[in-house]
């Protein structure tokens, strides 16, 4: 056995941690030369990071070479400035120290008592984000994983709140209890699925409502599909609107959705996780949706307010129901409170809870509103630059008009594709594959990185501009990157 069975001395962290750090900086220092991503064999990934459990420790510089020789490099680098698939997830230097104090601190923001500095913080960034994007500051709200988790507890709290007994002692089974529906677009997230799925409400349950011709739902055959449950005695318990599609980056018409649930008193959910926060860009002001009809509002500092993982806002501006859906205390856990303080425990199945509030407050106070405006207003321009560009290309088509920072591509050679001219329906096979390979190509070089969706146009290259670190110029090499693969692509197609 050692004689020394404690940690690592302060001075000790202190000395490895400024190793780590000088680590960050060189990493970021090069990141433009480092690829975003590199293609690796499972297998051979595996052979080189496993090995037999460690009997004695090992040296602190030995694992810091190792992580950054062998892990580091065959990582999908999300917060690279070419960077540009699914969301951005971004976090900013003040971001990443505030998460770094807040595991060395590691105190468990459940209860008041257990964390009173922790809670406080946390009530204050939620009436920060709830001014940010125009929702209701005295509203209840918490702190969570990420948005499919917020929309889980929301309905959740949704289907206790439809029911006519009390469903944390019954349950949903048994005589009596009605079918339940959750209604969304059919460009919602997979979340919603997921979360009826969880709920026992059965992802059969979740009624899928058409989209227009710029995907948004439509409110006339939303009120339809209610209309018709309620006739055959089917019980809604919400109706999930969204702000910022993955698709397309679409937003709902939530004036005309959030008429319709009042109509009919029927719950609404209003996922903004990508969409919310650009409510403070100068830009947009005036162009986008009112989130403050929601009954309850996600909202993701993760993808957007350059906040680390994870980092998510849920509210509800149904005084109590949360707390009346997920409040539970044991003895060990009872504690003296009054209306001045919050137990966060009561407001999502979570206990322990990790101090997330600390990197908000860092980063909010860092750049400041009208910084992260100016940061946000900033993806805004960039991305319209791309799709200008793409739009005066012969060969590309931009096909989604999102206000926000999302381009959605099509590569469209069709006087150049080869063979003896398909018909129509095969022309377009022929677009998808080639845009399908394009993309493969494109996350193969490793150059920028991109993702994909398949619409009603077909196959689309998804193209995502949010990272702090991202100028003019990383988009403009964006821009010659996804040209030069997709000529090389069409040069090889068909052979």
């Amino acid at each position: 056995m050692p004689d020394h069975l404690g940690d690592w001395s302060p001075e000790t962290f202190e000395q490895h941690g400024q190793e780590l750090l000088t680590v960050i900086r060189e990493h970021f220092e090069s990141i433009r030369q480092t690829p975003v991503a590199t293609p690796c064999d499972a297998v051979e990934l595996l052979a080189l990071l496993d090995s037999d459990l460690p009997e004695l420790g090992e040296e602190f510089e030995h694992i810091l070479a190792e992580t950054r020789d062998r892990v580091m490099p065959n990582l999908v680098h999300w917060n690279h400035p070419s960077f540009h698939g699914y969301f951005p997830t971004t976090a900013s230097f003040s971001g990443v120290l505030a998460e770094t104090l807040t595991a060395a601190l590691n105190v468990n923001a459940m209860l008041w008592k257990t964390s009173p500095a922790a809670t406080a913080l946390e009530e204050v960034v939620l009436r920060w984000i709830a001014q940010m994007v125009g929702y209701a500051q005295t509203a209840d709200s918490v702190l969570v994983n990420g948005a499919s988790l917020a929309t889980l507890y929301a309905l959740t709290a949704a289907r206790d709140s439809a029911l006519d007994f009390d469903v944390r002692t019954r349950g949903i089974t048994g005589p009596g209890v009605p079918v339940l529906r959750v209604y969304t677009s059919d460009q919602a997230h997979s979340s919603v699925d997921k979360a009826a799925i969880t709920l026992g409400i059965g992802a059969d349950n979740v009624v899928k409502v058409p989209s227009d011709a710029e995907y948004r739902m439509r409110p006339d055959l939303l009120e339809d599909a209610i209309r018709r449950d309620l006739d055959a005695g089917v019980q809604p318990v919400a109706v999930v609107a969204t702000v910022g599609t993955t698709s397309v980056a679409a937003a709902d018409p939530l004036a005309d959705v959030a008429e319709i649930c009042a109509r009919h008193g029927v719950w609404l959910h209003v996922d903004a996780a990508y969409g919310g926060f650009y409510a403070l860009a100068p830009t947009l002001r005036g162009r986008l949706e009112d989130l403050s009809v929601g009954d309850s509002l996600v909202v993701n500092p993760q993808k957007t307010l350059f906040v680390p993982l994870e980092a998510t806002a849920l509210f509800c501006r149904r005084a109590g129901v949360l707390a009346n859906t997920f409040r539970l205390v044991p003895e060990y856990l009872t504690s003296a409170k009054d209306d001045n303080t919050v137990d966060y425990m009561d407001f999502s199945p979570q206990l322990g809870r990790s101090f997330r509030a600390l990197k908000l407050w860092w980063v909010i106070r860092t750049f400041g509103r009208s910084g992260l405006a100016a940061r946000l207003d900033h993806a805004i321009r960039l991305a319209d630059w791309l799709r200008m560009t793409a739009a005066g290309h012969p060969d590309w088509n931009c096909v989604n008009t999102s206000v926000y920072p999302l381009v959605c591509l099509r590569y469209e050679p069709w006087a150049r594709l080869p063979g003896d001219g398909p018909d129509e329906q095969g022309k377009q096979a022929h677009i998808d594959a080639l845009n399908s390979r394009i993309t493969d190509a494109i996350n193969a070089d490793g150059r920028v990185y991109v993702s994909h969706s398949v619409i009603r146009e077909g196959y689309v290259i998804r193209l995502s501009i949010g990272n702090i670190h991202t100028t003019r110029s990383d988009v403009e090499h964006l821009w010659r990157v996804i040209s030069e693969i997709a000529e090389k692509e069409l040069a090889q197609y068909g052979r």
